[in-house]
């Protein structure tokens, strides 16, 4: 429990960096700024499961997906899920939706206390259920100061609880899963690259300190994205969601 508590807050603090981060990668787009995330996420992950001596377990699943055709239909699902968040991440706070992003995260633990409570049949002890009646009051108060909800805002909101419901349902651990992820993501971040006006070639020479920024992105992003997969699967679903209000804050 413990570990799991702390990997949530490390991830959270690396989360927030990485949301201004992506406002210091001029003169990279959204688009670029998430493919980038993508490709270098696979070698660092693969370097993970090597010193882990883990692709064994990667196999396990190749194996999986030869007899069990529900299977490939719910990676590409969790792909998919994650490909969405993983962008709007990066594009909301180039093209003035920050503030949007922000309130979906302020939503986010409180959708996912009721999903852990209608789905898991996780109970609250009395000072989490504090910390969740003070977290309702104070979003309550900003969504009807805003008076609506923004589709990015609900796209955060309720994007996530699906996907880290999918992946306690394929019992995969948090390493291999976040592999088949970005592998799946990469085709889709590889044709971004490739889209971009002007090239990647043109961006790298025009701003050298890309060639240190970029890379660094990697490891940020890779790191913060695996603490959080892990602590979702160590926590009750109710726990980790209160535990999501280190970042947004």
């Amino acid at each position: 429990m413990r570990q799991g508590v702390a990997l949530s807050v490390f991830s959270s603090f690396l989360f927030a960096l990485l949301y201004y981060y992506a406002t210091v990668l001029h003169p990279l787009s959204g688009a670029s700024i998430f493919a980038w995330r993508v490709v270098l996420a696979l070698p660092l992950v693969a370097l993970l499961i090597t010193r882990g001596r883990d692709w064994s377990s990667v196999h396990a699943v190749l194996v999986r997906l030869r007899s069990e055709p529900l299977l490939v239909a719910a990676l590409l699902v969790c792909g998919a899920l994650i490909g969405v968040q993983l962008l709007l991440f990066v594009w909301a706070p180039l093209h003035g939706y920050g503030l949007d992003v922000s309130l979906g995260y302020f939503l986010l633990p409180l959708v996912m206390v009721v999903v852990g409570r209608l789905v898991y049949g996780e109970r609250l002890t009395p000072w989490q259920k504090a910390a969740v009646f003070m977290a309702a009051i104070g979003v309550g108060h900003e969504v009807l100061r805003v008076g609506s909800v923004s589709w990015p805002t609900a796209v955060v909101a309720l994007g996530y609880p699906p996907y880290f419901m999918l992946r306690r349902r394929l019992r995969l651990s948090s390493l291999v899963g976040l592999w088949f992820d970005m592998l799946l993501l990469l085709p889709v971040a590889l044709w971004l690259l490739y889209s971009e006006t002007p090239g990647v070639v043109a961006q790298f020479t025009d701003r050298p300190l890309l060639w240190v920024l970029v890379p660094l992105l990697g490891v940020i992003s890779s790191v913060a994205l695996l603490c959080y997969l892990i602590a979702s699967r160590r926590l009750p679903l109710g726990l980790f969601g209160v535990l999501s209000y280190v970042e947004p804050v």
